[in-house]
């Protein structure tokens, strides 16, 4: 029996220790769930990350400002958000900036920042950093209009954002890999332009069948390139939620230059390799099993990849050809692989397995209160300052009754009570009568209030329309992800190759070229 002390009344309360260590080892678990491990669905991030991106945003790191030192980024994001250790939130922010882990990188580097062969990134100090542009304008440009939730950071004395108004589904867009209490989630990249037709069609059609949906999103585009063999486990983890996925290197056959007996060579020329697959750990394998025994008809190995590209040589035995020598480096290395798809998320603050549809329609649904808390803020702003606009045209209207009150008036706050009595006016509007520079009592200034009253009034009406309306709120929404794809689509980088094709038998490619 363990005893349990109540610092709210002092009293010492008799629990069962195994109680009491379920409870705590509960608490301890969700905290890591959702504190550290998961990401949110809605914007797709680890808190780690949302405050990194945070961080940088409130320091005005945005793409068109020079680089700053990653160290002075750690620095912020340790004392105001996140107080775990240093090398945590850098590693984080590194995984952020390669372009070989993510397939639309949040921030951009300048410096050394690894490599697929598993070297470690200088030291922070080295380093530097800003926001990409992709981060900058799909994540954070609305941050301070209202759109999402604040809380308070671990000591009071900061807000921080509960999630960032994400414009793309990014945990679609960029994977997440992440291994909690009892419980992991290892969800794949995707291709924007595919995500957002796929976005585009649920507004549409809410019913879309999941065959439709993945006509439109037919697999993963991993950063790395690769092919990806279609088989059920694509539509397992896309309709379950959880699925297998096979992927391959990219590898052609290639005469490469002999020496004085032989003036050509057969070799196997590797190009891309799966996802997280550390090319230099991969060499050592297949040398390792040369070298055993285990893998027969290579005469030589060679790295001869540089910042044009992978390109890996495996010169082959005159005996062995090369369909041979592939299908064993597909089975005995890491060259064929299988991503584990779990599509695991925080929802509404709890961990839940989805399918790809409703990893789609959680994102819609959060960008349609994003959208709705916006237009409502840009509502209120609009009519704020059309207010105040009213009053200084009335005052331009009745400019001896002003000059009247100005000159007659004892100070500033008997000035402001006699132009609300005489011109019927608003306190907002009288103190904005009193701040208002003599330039504006011109016929030009007259002009400039007019067009600026004429602009706010239509904005508001736009906004009213937007926020009375969902189709008309739907349609912004699809003009916004048609923007985005204009501007940030790119060609798919992992080919899909049919089960039952030569390519997905191991059939190699010749002279470089790719298979259809």
């Amino acid at each position: 029996m363990a005893k349990q002390l109540n610092l709210l009344s002092g009293q010492v309360i008799s629990t069962a220790l195994h109680t009491e260590m379920q409870q705590s080892y509960l608490e301890y678990a969700m905290s890591v769930i959702v504190g550290r491990a998961l990401p949110d669905v809605r914007d797709g991030l680890k808190p780690v990350h949302r405050r990194i991106l945070y961080a940088m945003h409130e320091l005005g790191m945005t793409p068109d400002r020079p680089y700053r030192k990653c160290a002075r980024v750690v620095g912020d994001v340790l004392g105001k958000y996140h107080p775990h250790g240093d090398q945590s939130v850098y590693d984080a922010l590194v995984r952020m900036v390669q372009d070989f882990s993510s397939r639309y990188p949040l921030l951009a580097g300048h410096g050394n920042f690894g490599s697929v062969d598993n070297d470690p990134a200088a030291a922070m100090r080295y380093t530097e950093t800003r926001l990409a542009s992709i981060a900058h304008e799909a994540m954070l440009t609305q941050v301070g209009e209202a759109t999402v939730d604040f809380t308070a950071n671990f000591d009071s004395s900061q807000q921080e954002p509960t999630a960032l108004p994400a414009m793309l589904p990014f945990l679609v867009l960029n994977g997440c890999t992440g291994i909690a209490v009892g419980m992991a989630t290892n969800i794949p990249p995707h291709n924007l332009g595919e995500v957002v037709d796929g976005l585009i069609a649920l507004i549409e059609n809410p019913e879309l069948s999941d065959d439709k949906l993945l006509q439109l999103i037919p697999g993963p585009d991993f950063p790395t390139g690769g092919e990806i063999i279609a088989t059920e486990g694509i539509v397992d983890a896309y309709t379950k939620g959880r699925g297998s996925i096979t992927v391959r290197g990219v590898a052609s056959v290639e005469e490469v230059p002999g020496n004085r007996k032989i003036r050509t060579k057969t070799a196997i020329v590797v190009t891309e390799f799966p996802f997280q697959v550390n090319k230099a750990a991969w060499i050592e394998k297949v040398a390792d099993l040369v070298n055993a025994g285990r893998l027969d008809g290579i005469a030589d190995l060679r790295d001869e990849s540089d910042r044009d590209g992978i390109r890996v040589v495996i010169e082959l035995k005159r005996e062995f050809t090369p369909e041979t020598v592939l299908a064993r480096l597909y089975q005995q290395t890491d060259l064929q692989t299988n991503f584990g798809a779990i599509l695991l998320a925080i929802v509404n603050g709890q961990p839940r397995q989805l399918t790809l549809r409703q990893l789609l329609q959680e994102f819609l649904d959060f960008r349609e209160v994003t959208l709705t808390r916006r237009y409502n803020y840009e509502l209120q702003a609009a009519m704020g300052r059309c207010h105040i606009v009213e009053g200084l045209m009335v005052a331009l209207n009745n400019l001896d009754v002003a000059i009247d009150i100005l000159r007659n008036a004892p100070d500033g706050t008997t000035a402001k009570e006699i132009f609300q009595i005489r011109l019927d006016l608003s306190e907002s509007q009288a103190d904005a009568i009193l701040a208002m520079p003599m330039r504006r009592l011109t016929g030009l200034e007259r002009q400039n209030l007019q067009s600026e009253l004429d602009q706010l009034m239509a904005k508001i009406e736009e906004f009213q329309r937007l926020l009375g309306d969902r189709r008309e709120l739907l349609k912004a929404l699809k003009k916004e992800l048609r923007s985005l794809k204009r501007k940030y689509a790119d060609p798919r980088r992992t080919r899909l190759i049919n089960a039952a094709s030569p390519a997905a038998q191991g059939e190699p490619q010749v002279a470089g070229k790719r298979n259809s």
